[in-house]
């Protein structure tokens, strides 16, 4: 229950009762501290909605609470947990580790005096799983940046999404160099 919950449930009598200790400043500390921690607390059935949505920052609702989540991870803090999600659908964080654990279009390579080193773009992943089925992976930065890969399941149901990380992907594809095929040795023709 969050402090303007606690207040607003007490009855008149009893605020009357106590108005000599509602000037106390370990009352008002103790409800600027209380109504600070609230307003900071992120809804995580929230985060998941917005999470499965087509583009989140086109949600009004949804900025406030992603934005906050996105600090709160950068942080260390862990990702609020949704209790009535339902079996089979659920949230999860995981750091971003590059090479392995990052979409090819976000690492970036570069020599050190002793190895090759690779970062990626983005310091972790939210997965969204809808009834037991991958949704989407939202890759978020520091910086309030993310970009969102949707399952094939997703897109079937959205119908329409935010195709930036296909998009990345293409350009990254298209700045790589094509393999080619070996070719066999020719022979010159014999005479």
């Amino acid at each position: 229950m969050n402090a303007t919950t606690a207040l607003s449930r007490a009855t008149p009598r009893a605020l009357s009762r106590s108005r000599n200790h509602l000037s106390s400043p370990f009352f008002v500390l103790t409800v600027l501290i209380l109504a600070s921690a609230t307003a900071h607390a992120v809804d995580g059935c929230q985060v998941l909605l917005c999470l499965a949505a087509p583009q989140w920052r086109a949600i009004p609702q949804c900025v406030p609470p992603i934005t906050q989540v996105l600090r709160d991870l950068a942080r260390g803090k862990p990702l609020p947990a949704c209790d009535m999600a339902g079996p089979g659908s659920s949230a999860s964080h995981a750091w971003s580790s590059a090479p392995d654990f990052c979409p090819p279009q976000y690492i970036h390579s570069y020599s050190s005096e002793h190895a090759l080193v690779h970062t990626c773009d983005y310091a972790g992943v939210v997965s969204v799983v809808i009834d037991n089925v991958p949704f989407a992976r939202t890759w978020w930065a520091p910086d309030g940046d993310t970009v969102t890969e949707f399952s094939a399941a997703a897109k079937a149901q959205l119908g329409s999404w935010d195709t930036r990380f296909e998009s990345d992907y293409a350009a990254w594809q298209n700045t790589q160099r094509p393999s080619v095929a070996p070719t066999a040795a020719r022979s010159e023709p014999s005479h």
